[in-house]
């Protein structure tokens, strides 16, 4: 790594925090403390054996090719993963990205465990962008996303602050003259057993920083571990709660201003000519910018830019789909699944055999609508283009393809770029782009002042890119008892890895996303096939929040309802026969139904139900049963909430009770409410009130049992929101015996009422 690039990274390291006394000098890192990263150990592999799975998100644009890690993954480097200098200053850097799902907590708690440190001790900083540093083992690159965090650095960080630990201590044997046996640590103080002596971390560092990185430490026994595993307030929690903490909206410059935007409204559209006249005449208004499709205007403050906006006369060029609607793009998806030629995805025996001779058949199409992410935090992104390079101020899932990407715009080398990265107000996916950088860099670099780049909310929705629409088929052949002897899911929609890829997905080949959750079901089926026709929409698409799962666990466990019932059988007894060689699987389903009181002998009260959903995914095992009555006119209330989570070795339970609370209430608000039209070419929903979400009043209690576990961790970020819509769609059926097969609910259930 040249030496520009080391020094821009680390002044992007520093600068990311919005704690001036966290700025480290290379002197203070280098020539004067311990800098350290790890030996990267084979254990941090396994986690994707978990239920077979496949990462999802593979790479990403200006991916620096090389090894299976970043070399903080694997052995020493200047600027890894933990700092103290000689002042005893301890700084913890942290590879993932902060937005909301407690990250920062819980990877500062893997390395301080073996640090044998508390986090009132050290001081958190999100990792620079750096690929060559900080490539995870997982998705091969700088991303936060897919709930791989805690799975891809399980083993790694706690060995980051195992080798520190070691050094020091190492270091204290040398100068008293004593084996390291003989040593114990306590709060970064290292202390003999005998003799009285002890010195603090800051004492020793300097002789540390000589030692030999070690290559093979040993980790704690989890039966040892005295942070890890217990519920722990969250590191960035004082500054949400006090205003301090610095979201990417919040970054500021000396000579900043505001930019709000405009872009064609129709997917595909280009901008055509523009009045600018009334637009400069708004006080305030700086600049008015072109972009192939867009029009920015730059002002002293947000509403000076957005009254400019408002007042410009566009005319766009409105391209082929100007016509396209939300029903001319299923009527296409259901052309597609029924003649287009499917790619396999899984196939055990002889399933469509099975399915023919089976003397019970059950038969099922499912849709699915487009998604918008919909994050608290509106795009935004600040730039500023000067003297031959660019600083971006943002908060993104990628820093390193941001990087890249405003490198390629500028064609500069990347190290030219200094991008900042701050916490992130709801990221769901959506971040996991980098568009917004670009456009924001597009519209810098014709300003000569630092731009801070603002979306409206109505341009949020209009120019996201959203969850694709699914079209699915599925059956099922039942034997004489009920039981499956045959599970066929034919699923069709547009390929997410194919948009997100710099290269594409080539034709014919499998979109791991899009059959992720179908293709391996918990369930012991004697015959399966799952297969994928692909049908890419004019509708730019991308990761949404529980991705591939999230659309195919709703056609999977809806199904098994709609199996039972045929089968005569209650919908747990069910799943439970079809669990003998899964017991992660059925030991979270028996557990959610005994604390939920699952008895189906209880007698049922008019509009009242109760569903229940199992799945597997990123690693973990979660069940949930949701009560719910649904009134006369339609109008559902949701009551209470009972998960039961299997997620392997839990870092902080805080964390993972809060991401099944949040990941549900985000599943549920999409499942009854949530979904994007399409009308003329332009999507119809632009504001929080028209694409509708759960409010406060609607929010329900959730209990969460996790089921303690010595396996290796699995992801919680999303897990839960993969169960809302089905255990919901199971819970209405319960209910009110309609069996609801397309999202969102409510408007289906008003249609009915009103008709």
């Amino acid at each position: 790594m040249g030496d520009s690039l080391a020094s821009a990274t680390r002044a992007a390291a520093a600068s990311a925090s919005p704690r001036a006394d966290l700025r480290l000098s290379r002197r203070g890192l280098l020539g004067g403390g311990l800098t350290i990263a790890f030996a990267f150990s084979p254990l941090g592999r396994k986690v994707w054996a978990h239920g077979g799975e496949q990462p999802s998100l593979h790479a990403i644009e200006g991916q620096v090719e090389g090894g299976d890690t970043g070399d903080a993954f694997q052995g020493f480097a200047p600027g890894g993963f933990v700092r103290i200098d000689p002042a005893g200053k301890i700084s913890l850097l942290i590879p993932n990205i902060e937005m909301g799902q407690g990250i920062h907590t819980a990877e500062a708690m893997l390395i301080a465990e073996e640090l044998e440190v508390d986090l009132d001790q050290v001081s958190v900083l999100p990792a620079p962008p750096n690929e060559d540093l900080y490539k995870q083992p997982l998705l091969q690159s700088q991303t936060t996303g897919g709930s791989t965090s805690i799975r891809s650095t399980w083993v790694p960080l706690r060995q980051a602050g195992a080798a520190a630990r070691t050094m020091l201590v190492q270091a204290a044997a040398q100068r008293w003259g004593v084996e390291a046996t003989e040593l114990t640590v306590a709060r970064g103080v290292v202390s003999a057993n005998s003799g009285g002596r002890s010195a603090t971390y800051a004492e020793l560092v300097e002789d540390a920083a000589k030692l030999p990185i070690p290559t093979d430490v040993p980790l704690k026994d989890p039966a040892r571990f005295r942070l890890v595993g217990t519920p722990v307030p969250r590191v960035e929690g004082r500054g949400k709660t006090d205003g301090t903490a610095v979201f990417g909206i919040d970054a500021k410059v000396e000579g900043m201003k505001i930019a709000t935007v405009s872009a064609s409204p129709i997917f595909g559209g280009k901008l055509g000519r523009v009045d600018e006249a009334a637009a400069r005449a708004v006080p305030g208004v700086r600049d008015v910018v072109k972009l192939d499709n867009a029009v920015a205007v730059t002002g002293d403050h947000y509403w000076a830019a957005r009254q400019g906006v408002d007042a410009l006369q566009i005319e766009w060029q409105e391209g082929p789909n100007a016509g396209l609607t939300t029903d001319t793009i299923f009527a296409d998806l259901k052309v597609s699944s029924e003649t287009g030629k499917p790619i396999l995805a899984k196939q055990e025996g002889q399933a469509q055999a099975a399915f023919d001779a089976a003397p019970k058949k059950v038969e099922a199409v499912y849709r699915l609508p487009f998604l918008a992410h919909a994050t608290m935090e509106p795009i935004n992104c600040l730039v500023h283009v000067r003297d031959g390079g660019c600083e971006i101020w943002c908060g993104t899932q990628v820093p390193t393809a941001a990087q890249a990407l405003a490198a390629k715009i500028l064609n500069i080398p990347a190290e030219k770029v200094i991008l900042h990265n701050h916490l992130i107000g709801g990221g769901f996916g959506r971040r996991l782009e980098a568009d917004y950088v670009a456009q924001a860099v597009q519209i810098a670099r014709q300003v000569d002042y630092p731009v801070k780049v603002v979306w409206s909310r109505e341009e949020d929705f209009a120019h996201d890119l959203y969850r694709p629409a699914y079209y699915d088929r599925i059956a099922a052949g039942l034997g004489e008892d009920g039981m499956p002897v045959a599970w066929i899911d034919h699923v069709t929609g547009g390929s997410v890895l194919g948009s997100y890829l710099p290269t594409g997905l080539p034709d014919g080949t499998l979109d791991s996303d899009a059959v992720e959750g179908a293709a391996e079901p918990p369930y012991g089926f004697p015959t399966l096939l799952v297969d994928w026709v692909r049908k890419d929409p004019p509708v730019p698409v991308s990761w949404w929040r529980g991705v591939g799962p999230t659309h195919n666990i709703f056609v999977v466990e809806s199904f098994m309802d709609e199996l039972a019932l045929a089968a005569g059988k209650d919908p747990v007894e069910y799943r439970s026969m079809l669990l003998a060689n899964n017991p992660r699987a059925a030991g979270v389903l028996k557990l959610a139904a005994e604390k939920a009181g699952w008895d189906p002998a209880a007698k049922k009260v008019a509009g009242e139900g109760r569903g229940v959903a199992l799945h597997v995914s990123f690693g973990s095992y979660i069940a949930v049963v949701l009560d719910i009555s649904v009134a006369q006119d339609g109008a559902v209330k949701l009551k209470r909430a009972i998960a039961a989570v299997d997620c392997g070795h839990v870092v902080n339970p805080d964390t993972v009770h809060a991401q099944v609370e949040g990941g549900l209430l985000f599943g549920l608000s999409a499942a009854l409410y949530n979904g994007i039209e399409i009308e003329n070419g332009r999507v119809v929903q632009t504001s929080f009130e028209e694409y509708g979400q759960l409010r406060m009043n609607e929010s329900i209690p959730v209990e969460v049992h996790i089921v303690p576990s010595t396996e290796d961790p699995g992801g919680m970020g999303e897990t839960a929101t993969v169960s809302a819509a089905p255990v919901l769609g199971n819970a209405i059926f319960a209910a009110t015996g309609k069996r609801l097969r397309s999202l969102p609910f409510v408007p289906q259930l008003a249609a009915e009422t009103s008709g």
